[in-house]
C-alpha cells in the first residue's frame, strides 16, 4: 500500500469512482462516505456512493444520502458499477469482509482502490494507496485532512462540512473520548467558518428517534444489565425476543453500550445483541483497558483500545457463559 500522498496528482483527473464503508455504516461511515463524495464531485469526477447494507434511520437527513445504492438491495447495478470504476475509496474498515458481501467483488475489482481509515491492522495488501492512523479521532477527521492536504481546502461546502461533522461528533462521543485532539477542534472550527451549524446535525443525529427506542432502553438497564463489582465491569445482553417486542430497527442500538460507562467506577462495558444467525458485541473501556484485544482474542472482533466490537455464532445464553469465564482473565487489570 502507497503512501495517499502519492495519489493526489491524480485528483484532477476525472474518473468513475465508487465510495464504500463498512456494513451497517454507522455516522462516521456514512459520514466520511459523504463528505468524501461531495468533495469528489465539486472535483469533477462521477462518484457512486454504495453501502455494503442498509442504514439506520436517523442518518437520512444527510445531504446526499438519497443517491446512495445498498448493495443488499441493488446487488447487479452495484456490480456493474463497481466492475467499471477506475478508483474505489474504502472508508472507515480496516479488513474488507467488514464489507460483508461486497468483499469479494471489491478483491476481484482490478481498478485503484483507496483506504483511508483509523482501525488497527489493516490489510494493506488490498489497496493500492492509503493511510491508516489509528491515532485519528474518526475517518471523517481523515477526509477533512485529505482534502486540506491535496491543496484542496477551497473546494469544501457546507453540504461537505455537514457530513464530516457528524463523523467527528459521533466518534468522538461528542468531543468526550481521549481521541478529541486539538487537531478535531481545529478542524470543527474551519467547519464553522465556512457556515456549518452544528446544531442542526446534532438534533438530527441524537434527537430524532422514536418513542419505542426510549422505552426499549429503559427496559433494557431494568432488566438486561448486570453489574460485575468485581471486575468494575458492566454487562448487558438483548435477546431477538426484546428486538421484536420494541420493533427495533437498525441503529436503535447505536450508543446503547455507552451508558454502562455512565456507572461510577465501571471500566469496561460489554453489550451482546442477539441478531438473525450471529450474536454481535460491542465493547467499550474507559482508561488503559484494550478492548481491541479483549475482543480479537475472545470474540472474533478488534477496534480500538478504547472501543472495539466482535461477533459470535454461539448461542446468547453462551455468549454470556463465556464472557463471565473469560472477563476472570482480567480482574487485576480492571482493579
Amino acid at each position: 500500500m502507497l503512501p495517499i500522498d502519492q495519489f493526489y496528482a491524480q485528483l484532477s483527473t476525472p474518473a468513475k469512482i465508487v465510495v464504500t464503508m463498512h456494513q451497517k455504516p454507522d455516522g462516521d461511515a456514512m459520514g466520511s462516505a459523504l463528505g468524501l463524495y461531495h468533495f469528489l464531485i465539486a472535483m469533477g469526477h462521477e462518484v457512486t456512493v454504495i453501502s455494503p447494507t442498509n442504514w439506520a434511520s436517523f442518518l437520512d437527513w444527510m445531504p446526499g444520502i438519497d443517491t446512495v445504492i445498498d448493495f443488499e438491495q441493488q446487488k447487479e447495478k452495484s456490480l456493474g458499477i463497481i466492475n467499471s470504476a477506475h478508483v474505489i475509496f474504502c472508508l472507515d474498515f480496516n479488513i474488507l469482509h467488514r464489507t460483508k458481501h461486497m468483499e469479494q467483488p471489491l478483491l476481484a475489482a482490478g481498478c485503484t482502490k483507496i483506504l483511508i481509515d483509523h482501525h488497527q491492522q489493516p490489510q494493506e495488501e488490498a489497496f493500492t494507496y492509503g493511510i491508516s492512523d489509528t491515532s485519528k479521532s474518526s475517518t471523517c477527521e481523515m477526509v477533512y485532512d485529505f482534502i486540506v492536504d491535496s491543496g484542496n481546502l477551497d473546494k469544501l461546502t457546507i453540504h461537505t462540512a455537514e457530513c464530516l461533522y457528524t463523523g467527528v461528533m459521533t466518534d468522538t462521543g461528542s468531543f468526550r473520548f481521549p481521541a478529541t485532539t486539538a487537531s478535531v477542534h481545529r478542524m470543527v472550527a474551519t467547519l464553522k467558518e465556512i457556515g456549518l451549524h452544528h446544531t442542526k446535525v446534532h438534533d438530527n443525529i441524537y434527537d430524532n428517534f422514536l418513542e419505542n427506542r426510549l422505552r426499549f432502553i429503559g427496559y433494557a438497564l431494568v432488566n438486561r444489565m448486570e453489574v460485575l463489582y468485581e471486575y468494575n465491569t458492566a454487562l448487558m445482553y438483548i435477546t431477538r425476543a426484546d428486538l421484536q417486542r420494541y420493533n427495533i430497527k437498525t441503529g436503535d442500538t447505536e450508543g446503547l453500550v455507552n451508558y454502562l460507562l455512565t456507572i461510577q467506577g465501571i471500566k469496561f462495558g460489554a453489550l451482546v445483541i442477539d441478531r438473525d444467525g450471529e450474536r454481535k458485541w460491542s465493547f467499550r473501556s474507559k482508561g488503559a483497558f484494550d478492548v481491541n484485544a479483549f475482543a480479537r482474542k475472545h470474540f472474533n472482533g478488534g477496534g480500538h483500545v478504547n472501543a472495539a466490537g466482535g461477533g459470535s455464532y454461539d448461542s446468547l445464553d453462551a455468549n454470556v457463559a463465556n464472557f463471565k469465564e473469560v472477563i476472570k482473565e482480567y480482574q487485576n487489570q480492571l482493579q
